[in-house]
């Protein structure tokens, strides 16, 4: 018997149902498909490619692209190799990428799917091999194509032990330079069959996998539960045709982030306002009707396991959806557990918790409130990082996850704050933004939202439009936020109360460094930026400020 492995996994369902659809994406408007023993073939070759290079085994291979059945299939080629994968974020500059892979010791790169190779391409080490994929328009010397049109699959393929680096997936970056996750097989073997049970997930499933594959999240939601439960995945041509991919697809299953709902929200808000809206599903006869219409629209009319996670989504954004017929679960886990931590199952699941723990997860909250958790889903280490791999655990063996959180009675964890993300207002009170974020995410006018305050007495939100909202006059937008706050600060502690609100200028962006790549804000560098004007806008006369 084999060991188990996500190899493994793949090799099992090209057998069994070769003939199956395994990868279908669309190309100019028209969707291709390849099935198992296709995509087998055309891994087998690839690998074929990386072992000709005469690589000692183990060598880190990276991929820079956006998802794309490529991104799949020349992870199961490094796979089939022997070496360990090292994905990359395809939104990162050629200033962030050259770190990575320098870093990492990559001896080969494989190049897909990109919105702006031409400039990433500086971020390429000369001493790198890169192989292109055609198919996306980059052209190098070495090409997928090419080498698929010349090589005979290979034979023989690496059998991979539980012990086994299989990838390093470098952290987003939130709170400082991106760090090389070490995972062996065995945490991806422990949590894909405990998550599919949990969330009781079927067989060939649908899949869609358009967040960054590169990100743990969607490499296990997406990659990894399509080859452990034999699934179709499917991807998406451009961000235009995105919602059009999507609902041809209509998944079985579908994991976003709390930005990806709040702008399906905002799309379905801009075709049918929220009065009209109300008034519709208050109306028995057309109830059940327009909650179908919609989630059609949205692509989710046949998905029955909904997932949020990589950071902290508001109640009313989970009970707008759910109205809809549409039941978000929220899943709580991190890099460096391979997401091996809490999770809302279909029939256990509280409003504003992160659910329960996976069986056998073993968790404890530290003297400060720190979450803590141990697990086969702990990374091995960082990569090259004795010293930061030993402060990310504790001394019982416990990796530290930077969480805050409390427990209710019934055993649901709630997240109520990050460590590093506290502060201190001049009254030298402890504050943790989060929460607070949270509840003015309520506005629909708000995109996104950092609460801030060292330096001055009380803290004040700094405030990106929502595209909505941008289209609103600055005395309506006034009045809405100026609303927000009255009917906030009365439920916050007196050194929590809001003194201003303060819209800023500039988007905060992947393009411009503001935001990591699974669109979290990188408060460190958003404060760098503005920590200066704090006092001058807290002095303002008025509630709402622009910068």
């Amino acid at each position: 018997m084999p060991t188990s492995s996500p190899l493994n996994q793949f090799l099992k369902w090209e057998k069994e149902i070769h003939n199956n659809i395994f990868l279908r994406q669309p190309f100019n408007g028209q969707w291709k498909t390849w099935t198992w023993a296709a995509a087998g073939i055309e891994c087998r070759k690839m690998a074929h490619a990386l072992q000709l290079i005469g690589l000692p085994h183990g060598s880190h291979v990276a991929i820079l692209s956006k998802n794309c059945v490529h991104w799949i299939m020349a992870d199961i080629a490094i796979m089939m190799a022997g070496y360990v994968s090292v994905p990359v974020y395809p939104s990162l500059s050629a200033a962030s990428i050259k770190p990575i892979l320098k870093h990492s010791d990559t001896k080969v790169i494989i190049v897909g799917k990109l919105d702006d190779y031409n400039e990433q391409k500086a971020g390429i080490p000369e001493n790198i091999i890169v192989i292109s994929i055609e198919a996306y328009g980059i052209k190098e010397e070495q090409t997928w194509e090419k080498t698929i049109n010349i090589l005979k699959p290979v034979k023989e393929v690496y059998n991979w032990q539980q012990d086994d680096i299989l990838t390093i997936i470098y952290t987003s970056g939130t709170t400082g330079n991106p760090k090389g996750v070490m995972h062996a097989v065995s945490a991806i073997d422990a949590v894909l069959p405990v998550t599919s049970t949990e969330l009781k997930l079927s067989t060939r499933l649908q899949l869609f996998s358009y967040l960054p594959l590169s990100h743990i999240a969607e490499r296990l939601a997406g990659e990894m539960n399509g080859l452990y439960n034999g699934g179709t995945i499917s991807f998406s041509e451009s961000l235009s045709s995105f919602a059009e991919n999507l609902a041809d697809t209509q998944p079985d299953c579908f994991l976003g982030v709390p930005r990806i709902w709040a702008k399906l929200r905002e799309g379905v808000l801009k075709k049918m306002p929220q009065k009209k809206l109300n008034l519709l599903l208050g109306i028995p006869l057309l109830n059940n009707v327009v909650k179908k219409s919609i989630r059609k629209k949205l692509g989710l009319s046949k998905a029955s396991t909904i997932l949020c996670g990589a950071a902290p989504i508001g109640i009313d954004l989970l009970l707008w959806f759910e109205k809809l017929g549409i039941k978000i679960l929220v899943a709580y886990g991190m890099t460096e557990d391979c997401v091996y931590n809490h999770i809302e199952r279909p029939d256990d699941y509280r409003l504003g918790s992160v659910g329960k723990p996976l069986p056998g997860l073993q968790t404890k909250i530290s003297a400060e409130g720190e979450i803590r958790v141990k697990s086969k889903g702990n990374m091995k280490g960082y990569y090259k990082e004795p010293l930061l791999t030993a402060e990310a655990f504790d001394e019982e063996g416990y990796l530290k996850t930077g969480d805050m959180g409390e427990y209710d009675a019934d055993g649901f964890l709630f997240i109520t704050g990050r460590v590093k993300d506290q502060f201190k207002t001049d009254k030298g009170k402890y504050i943790s933004p989060s929460p607070i974020e949270i509840k003015l995410m309520e506005n629909t006018d708000i995109e996104q939202v950092c609460v801030v305050g060292m330096g001055i007495p009380q803290p004040i939100a700094l405030i990106n439009l929502s595209e909505a909202a941008k289209l609103k006059t600055a005395a309506e937008i006034k009045a809405s936020l100026s609303a927000t706050l009255t009917a906030l600060n009365p439920s916050l502690e007196k050194f929590e109360r809001l003194e201003k609100a303060v819209i800023i200028k500039e988007n905060w962006t992947i393009e411009n460094g503001l935001l990591t790549p699974s669109l979290k804000i990188k408060r460190n560098l958003v404060e760098k930026g503005l920590h200066s004007f704090y006092p001058k806008w807290f002095n303002e006369a008025e509630q709402v400020v622009w910068e």
